[in-house]
């Protein structure tokens, strides 16, 4: 594992053992036991989306891990302006250990990568969340107690999370069912690699789609960059909603996640949000623990 660039590089033995390496750190933490494992490394931390999770969860987990954070927003890069990614790619390799990127262009995370010589952390793209998909199946293993036999639903945009949960539930050995208005599907090749991989199902019927799930996932409908079709969007995914009478065809034991922010009366009423929101904030912690346990199989 030379980088984090999406949940497709990484074999199902290199995620278990993130996923290991992160409930360590996470015990670790909450026990006052403190480890330097990255003393003295420094992250470039790359901004070209806003956020509120990447940003804090890489920020404080890089300082706890003994190392130094350093945010730079695209308005600080001279990449904001115009320089060649391959060009940044080369001078922050002489500075720093490792960089993460939050951006819009898959394209841009592969080539800070190809260009580079330190590792890379794809924070987010348009295409891929790799780092929210560790900590969501962080939290499933925590709940659930493994991955064998449980069912996968995921309700709305065919986005990058779609996408990466694909991968990950698939990897893992978990059924993938997807419930999207006609246009908005997820990646078509990775939908062909989720069918010829494992059980994959894509419908427009969200009850067809939540039927017997264990897990059920929502993200917002109008994702960054979208905020111009917002009314498109609202009448599209008007009916994709997790509320109380999808969910009762999923499991009785059923647990729901999303990766935050959440619009509560768009994607997901305010009533399953609140039901759920021990597992949904859990969720949130172990981002930092995911990510941690990321820069440590990486930066060490």
């Amino acid at each position: 594992m030379r980088h984090l660039l999406k949940l497709q590089d990484l074999t199902r033995e290199e995620i278990l053992s993130i996923l290991n390496l992160a409930d360590q750190l996470k015990f670790e933490r909450n026990n006052g036991i403190q480890k330097d494992y990255l003393k003295g490394k420094k992250m470039g931390l790359i901004f070209q989306k806003a956020s509120t999770r990447t940003r804090v969860s890489f920020e404080v987990g890089i300082y706890e891990l003994g190392g130094y954070g350093l945010f730079l927003s695209s308005n600080d890069l001279q990449i904001g302006r115009g320089e060649p990614v391959q060009d940044t790619a080369r001078v922050l390799s002489r500075y720093l250990d490792g960089i993460m990127i939050r951006t819009f262009e898959q394209k841009e995370v592969e080539d800070l990568a190809k260009y580079g010589s330190i590792p890379v952390i794809n924070g987010l793209t348009d295409y891929a969340h790799p780092c929210q998909v560790l900590a969501d199946l962080m939290t499933i293993r925590e709940y659930k107690g493994s991955f064998k036999g449980l069912k996968m639903a995921f309700v709305g945009d065919g986005n990058n999370m779609a996408n990466s949960l694909m991968v990950g539930a698939i990897k893992t050995g978990m059924s993938f069912a997807i419930a999207c208005p006609k246009g908005y599907e997820p990646d078509a090749e990775l939908m062909k690699w989720a069918k010829e991989n494992g059980e994959f199902t894509i419908t427009t019927d969200v009850k067809e789609a939540l039927k017997d799930a264990d897990v059920v996932y929502t993200d917002v409908w109008a994702s960054m960059g979208q905020e111009g079709e917002k009314s498109k969007r609202e009448k599209a995914f008007a009916s994709y909603q997790v509320n109380k009478d999808n969910l009762s065809v999923a499991k009785t034991d059923v647990m729901c996640l999303h990766c935050l922010p959440a619009h509560r009366g768009e994607e997901i009423t305010e009533e399953v949000f609140e039901e759920h929101a021990k597992e949904i904030f859990d969720e949130a912690e172990n981002r930092l623990h995911a990510q941690k346990a990321v820069m440590v199989k990486l930066l060490k």
